[in-house]
Formats: structure tokens, sequence, C-alpha cells
């Protein structure tokens, strides 16, 4: 793999994995926003977002999930565990699951210094923020003055959502990946069992396409939209009026774009 961006391959699928790290999610006190902003941004960078796991602080649970989703794909988010307090052990999890050092960062301690510089300047909470494994990288955060971190593949966000998207702003364009998904999508109220055979058929016959059903419950009737998915915006188009001609057929009433 290369930094930088590429012309995207069709026939290349790049992915993603997301370590969700944080007590405060797990005990419902927080509402994870981040999962969607994330999986969103990365559809526009042409990678699928592969797998979501949400951890405790704790460091060696943190390392666990950094080293089985960093190998299983082709790049590695975090999000949360990167500020001030004691609590926040993301840096040293990740410097302890790829073997190296935690240093402090000599472009992260200048920029905090400078974002302080009139809010009471650095104190040892503050400086927690300029610390980074060995040999990484820093990306910008505008809203806050902490930067996130890049090392390899691997991306540390704050948990913050709208600081995380500040970071994922940062990093548009830089990263390799393949055709961005399209999709189409049709509902109605259609009880989905009843067309499970014929969605199974349609996806066959249309291999560069996957039709994902989600069911809903409106004005006490069961319905479902149909979402077609591809990297080829004629193939996802060609899949739309085979799903719909079946559907018709079928005699089923359907609203295209869904409901």
């Amino acid at each position: 793999m290369t930094d930088g961006a590429s012309t995207p391959s069709a026939e290349r699928i790049y992915t993603a994995g997301l370590v969700i790290i944080g007590d405060e999610i797990l005990s419902g006190r927080t509402h994870d926003k981040n999962i969607a902003q994330v999986a969103s941004w990365l559809q526009v960078q042409g990678i699928r977002l592969a797998e979501v796991r949400v951890v405790p602080d704790v460091e060696t649970r943190i390392v666990e999930a950094v080293n089985a989703l960093r190998a299983s794909n082709d790049y590695l988010f975090t999000t949360g565990g990167i500020g001030p307090t004691h609590d926040d052990i993301t840096v040293d999890a990740v410097a302890a699951a790829l073997g190296v050092e935690v240093i402090v960062h000599p472009e992260a301690r200048a920029i905090l210094e400078r974002y302080y510089a009139d809010k009471g300047g650095l104190n040892e909470g503050r400086l927690r923020m300029a610390r980074t494994p060995e040999g990484a990288e820093l990306i910008a955060n505008r809203k806050s003055g902490a930067p996130g971190i890049k090392i390899g593949n691997l991306f540390m966000m704050a948990g913050v959502p709208h600081i995380a998207a500040g970071m994922l702003d940062a990093l548009t364009g830089t990263l390799e990946g393949g055709a961005p998904l399209v999709s189409e999508t049709v509902g109605g109220f259609i009880p989905e069992s009843e067309v499970a055979g014929i969605l199974r058929e349609i996806e066959k016959t249309h291999e560069n396409c996957q039709i994902g059903s989600y069911p809903f419950f409106r004005e006490g009737r069961v319905g479902a939209n149909f979402v077609i998915r591809s990297t080829s915006k004629s193939d996802a188009e060609s899949c739309l009026h085979s799903l719909c001609d079946a559907l018709s057929a079928a005699g089923f009433d359907f609203t295209p774009g869904g409901i």
C-alpha cells in the first residue's frame, strides 16, 4: 500500500476497521455518533468500513482490538482516549500494540503551546495531548488545537464527534481507495419474507451488486426498503430495473427511492 490518493481501481476493494474507545460509550452515558460519520466519509474515499469494535478504557483490550483490526484491513481508525486525563490511554495502547515508545511530539507540543498561550499555558494534562507513538505524524485539528495522530495505516482521532469530523476533513483525499460505492433504493409495504427469493435471484444475476433489505413497521403495516450497492452506477441502475420488473411481475406495489 502507498500513502496518498491514487487513481481508483474498480477491482481493488479497500477496507477499514474502527475501534471506538471509552467506558462512557459502553455505559450508555454517551451515544456514539462517530460510526455513521466515519462510515459515510470512508465511502466517499472509496473505502468500506468492514468492522467496528467498542472497547473500554483498558489497555489490554485496546491493544487486542487494534492488532486484530489493523491486520485484517487496509486502514484502522480509532476514536476516543487521546485527551488530557489519566484515563486517556489510547496513545499508550497503540504504542504497545505497535511495539514502539511513547514520545512528546515536538510539533504537537509547539501547536499546543501556541493554542494555550492565552489560556493559561501548558500544564501536565494539556501536555499529555502532545504524546504520540514514536514515528507518528499529526492530523490537523482546527477545532480545539490538540492534533490527531497518524502512524502507518492507523489514524487516531478524538472521540468528540465534531472534532473527529474536522480530523476526517483534514484527511480527505490523502488515502488510497477504490471506486466509491453508489446506491439505488426501492421500497414499499412489502414483507421481506415474501420477496427473499426475488432478492436472492436478482443479486445472483448482478454479480457486481449487493442488495440489502431493511424492514420497517409503519401505519400498522410491515414493509421494507431494498438498497442496491455497487461500485458501478450502470450496474446498480441495471440491478434496480431488474428488481422493479420482478416486483411488478409478482404483483407488488413499490416506490423508487424508497419510503
